[in-house]
């Protein structure tokens, strides 16, 4: 793959990511579109421009780890993973059929590039936390990545992690928030608040970085000044649109959940033209 920190070219690339995340669940008739969408400038800005990483060799053990512990946004991740080559595009709208690589949430067993499976909700944290300890012990100097769904930290594991992170001085782990506000049964802040959220996680000894989870330039000043500090491991709160990129999806509840009619997958698609 061609690695590139050129605006244009990652907006575009971008744009193709929320085209294949609108056709994979519109094909599925099932899925979760809207945190997918919101996730896909920093997964972009990651895989593209950020990670350490070989679609050649995806085992490399000097690579820099990305775990989405918000599984059910797999879509995003299949779509980053399959442009940049580490599986196959053109089976990308087989999402959640029977015996397809892409199921509905990542499974290590179907796609061993993958770093985890992932998707029970609040053991990503854990896991990167895990995956970067390790490699201080082996004096490795890669970096693990984590994106957490903002109702999925309402989970303890979360925040037993984020002590143990803290504690540990993980340095090395970068944990990003989706912010989009929304959880499955509706806004997160009328179901239980996270607020104050930037504080809560510096109280708990993490460097927080509030950021636009859009704008590509501050995305990519996030992760340098995360790359820059030592002692403490750092969380990225990135305030995102659930849905964006997509009209009628955008903070719109319904499509946590449910994927677009036929009928919408053409608008969607005309939209991201």
């Amino acid at each position: 793959m061609q690695k590139t920190s050129n605006p244009a070219e990652l907006r575009a690339i971008a744009k193709q990511i929320r085209r294949h995340i609108i056709e994979m669940t519109g094909a599925a008739k099932s899925g979760h579109p809207g945190g997918s969408l919101s996730a896909v400038e920093i997964l972009v800005t990651l895989y593209w421009d950020v990670l350490r990483h070989d679609p050649a060799n995806p085992k490399w053990p000097d690579r820099d780890r990305f775990i989405l512990s918000k599984g059910h946004a797999a879509p995003v991740l299949y779509a980053v993973m399959a442009e940049c080559g580490y599986t196959p595009a053109d089976q990308l709208n087989t999402l959640r059929r029977l015996g397809s690589i892409y199921q509905g949430h990542p499974d290590i067993r179907f796609i061993p590039s993958l770093e985890a499976s992932t998707g029970s909700l609040g053991q990503g944290l854990s896991l990167a936390l895990g995956m970067g300890l390790a490699a201080k012990l082996d004096g490795r100097d890669s970096r693990t990545y984590v994106m957490l769904g903002d109702g999925e930290i309402q989970e303890g594991q979360i925040w037993e992690a984020a002590m143990f992170g803290a504690y540990h001085k993980v340095d090395n782990v970068v944990a990003i928030v989706d912010y989009n506000k929304i959880q499955l049964d509706g806004f997160v802040k009328d179901i239980m608040d996270l607020e104050p959220l930037d504080e809560k996680w510096r109280s708990f000894g993490w460097h927080t970085l509030v950021i636009d989870g859009h704008d590509l330039a501050a995305i990519k000043g996030a992760f340098t000044a995360a790359a820059a500090t030592k002692g403490k491991p750092t969380v990225l709160i990135a305030n995102t649109v659930k849905g964006k990129g997509v009209s009628f999806m955008e903070n719109n509840p319904k499509y946590h959940g449910v994927a677009p009619t036929p009928d919408e997958v053409q608008v969607a698609l005309k939209e991201l033209l």
